[in-house]
């Protein structure tokens, strides 16, 4: 597919497109990777075939083939969706007028897993070294894994009772 002049619109690779793309949007490195994923296979799917060939009935059979073939999550085919629908959206600047009646996967509705206070502290005093650090910082900020991990020193201010996130989701600043 890399060698397919097909997938190349005006001499930029139509999957370094989406990437400079999705940089633009300031996603997470992590979403652009899952996404390009997505919209590769959507392309082999359908035998390397140029989206701009393509339209809804293609992304239709792909999401279906997902959900069938691939027996896929519900939220699996939602993200295959979405990935999708950013390559027409904003990379070949198209929207697809997706039939009313088209039937989106819906969530499933899982029951909620919450520990009491007792049960969390009693998990983070089974723990040791950085691991508890880390469990400690995540069970008293909200921060989500990828932030915490990213974390450094100088990013707690003790003083100030503090965590400065960098490269946040949605870019966003958290004190």
């Amino acid at each position: 597919m890399e060698n397919d002049p097909k997938t190349e619109i005006k001499g930029k690779k139509l999957l370094d497109q989406v990437r400079d793309a999705i940089r633009t949007k300031h996603y997470s490195l992590r979403t652009e990777k899952t996404y390009i994923d997505w919209i590769r296979r959507y392309i082999l799917f359908h035998g390397k075939r140029h989206p701009r060939e393509m339209g809804v009935p293609e992304v239709q059979a792909f999401i279906t083939h997902l959900a069938t073939d691939g027996r896929v999550a519900a939220s699996t085919q939602n993200q295959a969706f979405s990935a999708v629908t950013f390559l027409y959206r904003h990379v070949l600047t198209t929207e697809l007028q997706f039939p009313a009646d088209t039937v989106r996967p819906g969530r499933s509705k899982p029951l909620p897993v919450v520990l009491t206070q007792q049960e969390a502290r009693a998990v983070i005093a089974s723990m040791s070294g950085t691991s508890k650090i880390m469990a400690k910082i995540l069970y008293g900020s909200g921060l989500r894994l990828m932030e915490c991990l990213r974390l450094r020193v100088k990013d707690i201010d003790f003083g100030n009772r503090q965590i400065v996130v960098r490269e946040g989701k949605g870019e966003k600043l958290s004190g």
